[in-house]
């Protein structure tokens, strides 16, 4: 008998957000899926989450705008989109047509941006989720980022909740002095799960140049490095919130994805991995399912935080004595 890989996202609100595996894209890296890659089958995902999306269309950042690092890359994209507008007329048409959810991911620049942009999503046929981005610039707010105040961020929760009947996911800032704290908030104010982690404030250096390689000076660091920063946070918040949580950072294989599910996550994303190699999400899933196989469970769930059990402790062999 195939393994159980499915997951609820929202088993608290009255629609669910249940997906055929735990393996998500993450937002940004394949746009709006207007044209998927070969080798990325959108109904072997268990979900897509598109690019940033903000209420007016966004020309983004001045160029350089990415930089490769070891083991990971900056972006400053700077929100680049193409406005809700254009969303709700051409792209969720598309994604009504998909056999897999399709979960949009918002950025107010102001807190009332948030509500706004989750009452012109609500009941729009594709759209299944929003995962609100609280890791931006608060225009309102002298440029304080709403992800590292949990009032602020709490405010703008409510504010989406209030706005619309949809499943309503968080994306976390680690930017922040304490992302357990900004959970608690955000999850009292009704978030139905949480995405951690975004990404983390970086910047690389022209040495011939003598001068920041982004045009933006600073951008975001994902990829590989980020991975054990990520995996830690997930672990924290598992132990403080009582939602589920979606691993983000670095996830590249199944192992990585296991790592966060054992560390408590119910689903992961895949960000950077999917621009080297755009199957990687599918191989993910085909990864985890043969693990399960492997080792006789019937259920990914049974694996949710499971590092977190304490272990029985183990006397060391000393040799024959």
């Amino acid at each position: 008998m195939k393994p159980d890989l499915g997951v609820d996202l929202a088993p608290d609100h009255p629609r669910g957000l249940r997906l055929r595996n735990p393996v998500l894209t993450a937002s940004g890296v394949l746009g709006y899926g207007e044209s998927l890659p070969p080798g990325l089958e959108v109904s072997r995902l268990g979900a897509f989450v598109c690019k940033g999306t903000t209420l007016d269309a966004r020309e983004g950042n001045a160029p350089p705008r990415v930089a490769e690092t070891p083991a990971g890359m900056l972006n400053s994209i700077g929100l680049q989109n193409i406005g809700v507008h254009a969303l709700i007329a051409d792209m969720a048409p598309r994604w009504a047509t998909w056999p897999t959810p399709v979960i949009v991911n918002i950025a107010g620049l102001g807190l009332e941006e948030y509500g706004e942009l989750a009452r012109m999503l609500d009941g729009v046929p594709g759209v299944a989720a929003l995962e609100v981005n609280i890791s931006c610039p608060n225009v309102a707010t002298g440029g304080q980022e709403l992800g590292a105040s949990p009032p602020l961020a709490a405010e703008a929760i409510r504010l989406v909740k209030a706005a619309c009947s949809l499943p309503v996911l968080v994306k976390l800032s680690p930017n922040v002095t304490d992302i357990v704290a900004v959970a608690r908030a955000v999850v009292e104010a009704g978030a139905d799960a949480l995405t951690l982690i975004n990404t983390l404030v970086g910047m690389a250096v022209d040495v011939r140049l003598r001068r920041p390689v982004l045009g933006n000076v600073t951008g975001g660091l994902s990829g590989p490095a980020i991975k054990p920063v990520a995996l830690a946070m997930v672990y924290r918040v598992a132990g403080a919130v009582r939602v589920p949580l979606i691993g983000c950072g670095g996830i590249s294989s199944a192992r990585d994805a296991l790592e966060f599910i054992l560390a408590g996550a119910t689903a992961v994303q895949v960000g950077t991995a999917c621009l080297a190699d755009p199957a990687v999400p599918v191989e993910i899933a085909e990864g985890l399912e043969g693990y399960l196989l492997s080792e006789g469970i019937r259920d990914i769930s049974q694996l949710v935080g499971a590092a977190r059990t304490p272990q029985p402790v183990v006397a060391p062999s000393l040799g024959g004595q």
